[in-house]
């Protein structure tokens, strides 16, 4: 599969991945932004992403800036439908205790590719019986 990027930014830095056999491939910040504890905010990759049909986008964390900083990607994952043609943004969450600088250039969160399946939506009446049925959260008991 190839996937085409526009750099809609002069700063803009095509995504890779770090390693051949890795799923995530590293977008980057094109602007330098505080985000203060609790605080969450739009970062810029100066990117616009050419998807093809049939696929999506997803936008997931870095575990290094969530384990060392407590920095998230708020709406994880972050859907980038194939239609989509503006920019990639990646909302990020400051969870830690002290200020998060991020910087023009830094790694900022990952994208996976996947196949798009979509269902047929049917309303139905009936609602067949299973071993769980309508058991909620937690259901399922400990592990």
């Amino acid at each position: 599969m190839t996937l085409r990027f526009r750099r809609i930014h002069p700063d803009a830095t095509l995504p890779s991945y770090a390693h051949p056999s890795d799923a995530g491939m590293d977008v980057r910040s094109v602007e330098d932004v505080m985000i203060a504890p609790g605080a969450r905010a739009l970062v810029h990759t100066g990117l616009v992403m050419l998807l093809p049909p049939g696929y999506e986008a997803q936008v997931r964390p870095r575990s290094g800036l969530a384990l060392k900083h407590g920095i998230t990607v708020l709406n994880t994952p972050g859907t980038i439908d194939s239609g989509y043609r503006g920019e990639v943004g990646v909302i990020l969450a400051n969870f830690g205790d002290a200020d998060f600088p991020v910087k023009k250039g830094d790694k900022i969160a990952q994208i996976v590719v996947s196949p798009v399946s979509q269902a047929e939506i049917i309303e139905t009446d009936e609602v067949d019986l299973t071993d769980r049925g309508d058991g909620g959260f937690g259901s399922t008991g400990r592990s």
